[in-house]
């Protein structure tokens, strides 16, 4: 069903305000949120049927626990992950503003940051380049395993251009945990190379495969290894619970950095370059059937603002059912 992207917003809006959260919380939700949903990124208002985001009771000031010119350790105490990686994002950016490099990884979050690209993607806009990496509860089977041992490990990095950025955001597992939310609300199965179900046999279920693991993004051991390399640098690197050590479902971590190009080149020749390169790369020789070459995040973008554009988005009929049933109207 198509719905007016200003009926979404204020959708999301009022389901987000129904969770607990304040004026200014919402405002910074909602945003990731609708980032993710323009660019049909699984992140988006599906997070918010199913269980849900209620704001956690104990839910804190976010504090900086260790500093530096160039870093930062953020304790979320359990303020949503959204707030607290865009915390880090702000910091990040005017420390490597500052210093041409800047680190900040956050821990105490026990919910999702939704898609990292919007993350390394603002970085972008300011001319750096940005990184951004995350870790989950336990959800994903390593290579040649059927129990699930790693979160599903997004990581994104997001380079300027001459127009949008480059924008590589990936799961290192097959698909997100909401895109296996997404194909229940849908009533839909899923690809039989997905995921195992509890006694480690490929099911096409989704249902079933919450229940049992999915599996990394190449179903193969440089999949895994990517998702290990996830599983430190946004757990023990930043004090976060990593392999269902610690608090997994309480403790999720992320990992924010970012370069100037000026401590190498200049940003201009950095984005001219990069620009050349994207148009090296689209145009070369397409294979039958292939109408044009896309870069990482430039199919997303061109959705997001065409989208923008007609004022009209494309949304799932059950999804936009659960979401009316959240928002109260």
């Amino acid at each position: 069903m198509k719905i007016w992207i200003k009926e979404l917003e204020d959708l999301t809006r009022r389901a987000v305000k129904n969770y607990g959260y304040s004026d200014e919380e919402v405002s910074v939700i909602a945003d990731v949120m609708l980032y993710a949903q323009l660019r049909d990124n699984n992140q988006g208002v599906v997070k918010l049927i199913d269980k849900g985001i209620p704001k956690d009771p104990k839910a804190g000031e976010i504090v900086i626990e260790k500093e530096t010119p160039i870093s930062a350790r953020i304790n979320g105490n359990k303020s949503h992950a959204m707030l607290v990686v865009g915390k880090a994002v702000e910091i990040v950016k005017e420390k490597a503003k500052k210093s041409g490099f800047a680190i900040a990884g956050t821990f105490n979050t026990n919910t999702s940051s939704g898609a990292i690209g919007y993350y390394a993607s603002r970085l972008a806009g300011e001319g750096l380049i940005g990184f951004a990496f995350s870790r989950s509860p336990q959800r994903v089977a390593t290579y040649g395993s059927y129990e699930p041992v790693f979160g599903t490990n997004p990581l994104a990095i997001a380079i300027p251009t001459e127009q949008d950025p480059v924008i590589l955001d990936m799961s290192t597992a097959a698909t997100s945990y909401f895109g296996l939310v997404e194909a229940v609300t849908a009533g839909r199965s899923i690809p039989a190379d997905f995921a195992y179900d509890a006694d480690g046999h490929p099911t096409t279920d989704p249902q079933k495969a919450i229940a049992g693991a999915i599996r990394s993004f190449d179903r193969s051991y440089k999949g895994s290894g990517l998702a290990l390399i996830g599983e430190i640098l946004a757990g023990p690197l930043v004090g976060a619970a990593f392999c269902g050590i610690g608090d997994s479902k309480g403790n999720w971590g992320h990992l924010i950095f970012a370069i100037d190009p000026e401590l190498l080149t200049d940003r201009n020749t950095l984005s001219c370059n990069v620009s050349e390169i994207i148009r090296k790369v689209k145009s070369t020789k397409k294979l039958t059937g292939v109408d044009e070459i896309f870069v990482p995040g430039e199919r997303e973008s061109v959705l997001a603002r065409q989208r923008r554009e007609s004022g009209l988005i494309e949304m799932e009929d059950n999804l936009l059912t659960e979401l009316h049933r959240v928002a109260g109207v």
